[in-house]
């Protein structure tokens, strides 16, 4: 079981943006590799610091996490698992973020060349009620740059292949050095040599992929999924980015969705209402049977315990709530009106709302609390 990202850094669920920072900052100088040499313990703790820091430091990531847990960025088939996906290059890159910088990869105090990472794709997968409630593992199609078929690079001549110029100032505290990216080669730290007639100026060219992308069940519209190394190549010896997977919901025509839990509308007639019945309810996976007691009234609210949708963490399924609405004809042939005319003044079709009988307001209050 994955640890608590709070837990990691030793913050609380309150802890404000430079609280946030300043734990990861703690934490990464602690666990530095280049303090820790040969540790594999030291080196699991810096990464997951940097996990932890990435989505935390993240308001939208941060919410998600606070919401639905790891299950929000791990999920199977290339959603993050181990290290929310980030490679060695990724840490580096944030660290040097929060540290202006300063410090490399391993060993060394400074460590060997950066490599670029490619940018992100960044797609919609619409999916149905269906789909959302039992997960589904969708092929899609993206058109991706990656490098040409024989294309060469060579060693940047401004950053001597290490992706980062480093720059030096005086300042009242002594000598500071800091790194920026190369401004030749965009922190590959190779430049372009030879490239086929098709490619870019970058030696990229544009595919169509095929990725197979295995969806959780229980993903609500608007979450996204990452796909590591399935974004654009970049030049050189680089890293390619990530596809970032937006999971948009399909309308239902019948059911709607609020939460893991699902409403249905029933319409019943009156015979139906004052002599009970038995129905046929829509539900995720086909029908339902359900039978509706003698006498039931417009308004009631049926429960069906598990048949909504699947805690995205695992706990368990929602329910499926079948609202009852008694349906009242609209014209009437003579008989049928001479009926109801009659039953005016019969004492049993006289409203009689029992003390257990909640008010409408107290239905809507109880499916909100």
């Amino acid at each position: 079981m994955k640890k608590d990202f709070y837990e990691i850094l030793g913050i609380s669920k309150n802890a404000d943006a430079a609280e946030i920072k300043k734990a990861y900052r703690k934490s990464a100088l602690k666990y530095h590799p280049d303090k820790n040499p040969g540790d594999k313990e030291a080196e699991e703790n810096f990464k997951l610091a940097a996990e932890a820091y990435e989505v935390l430091s993240d308001p939208q990531k941060k919410a998600k996490y606070d919401q639905y847990g790891h299950q929000a960025f791990d999920g199977s088939g290339g959603f993050g698992g181990g290290h929310g996906g980030m490679n060695m290059d990724d840490i580096f890159s944030q660290f040097g973020d929060i540290f202006g910088g300063g410090f490399g990869g391993f060993g060394g105090g400074g460590g060997g060349p950066r490599r670029a990472k490619g940018s992100n794709l960044r797609i919609k997968v619409k999916l149905t009620l269906e789909e959302i409630a039992n997960g589904v593992e969708k092929k899609v199609k993206v058109k991706r740059k990656v490098q040409a078929k024989g294309v060469t690079y060579k060693t940047c001549s401004t950053c001597n292949g290490q992706g980062q110029v480093m720059r030096v100032t005086n300042t009242i505290l002594g000598r500071m050095q800091s790194a920026s990216t190369c401004p030749t080669c965009g922190g590959s730290g190779q430049i372009l040599d030879k490239k086929p007639s098709e490619a870019d100026g970058q030696g990229m060219v544009v595919e169509d992929e095929t990725v197979s992308i295995k969806i959780p069940a229980g993903v609500v519209d608007g979450m996204q999924l990452k796909v590591s190394n399935k974004g654009n190549d970049a030049p050189g010896n680089s890293i390619p980015g990530d596809l970032i997977v937006v999971i948009e919901e399909v309308e239902h025509e019948f059911l709607k969705r609020e939460g893991e839990n699902i409403h249905f509308d029933l319409y019943i007639s009156f015979p139906e209402a004052v002599l009970g019945a038995s129905k046929d309810i829509e539900a995720i996976n086909g029908k339902v049977r359900i039978k509706l007691e003698e006498g039931i009234q417009s308004g009631k609210i049926l429960r069906l315990k598990g048949k909504g949708i699947p805690s995205i963490n695992g706990y368990g399924s929602g329910d499926l709530l079948v609202h009852v609405n008694v349906w009242t004809p609209k014209t009437l042939n003579k008989e049928q009106k001479q009926f109801f005319e009659n039953a005016l003044n019969d004492e049993h079709f006289a409203p009689s709302p029992e003390k257990s009988e909640k008010s409408f307001f107290e239905k809507v209050k109880d499916m909100f609390s």
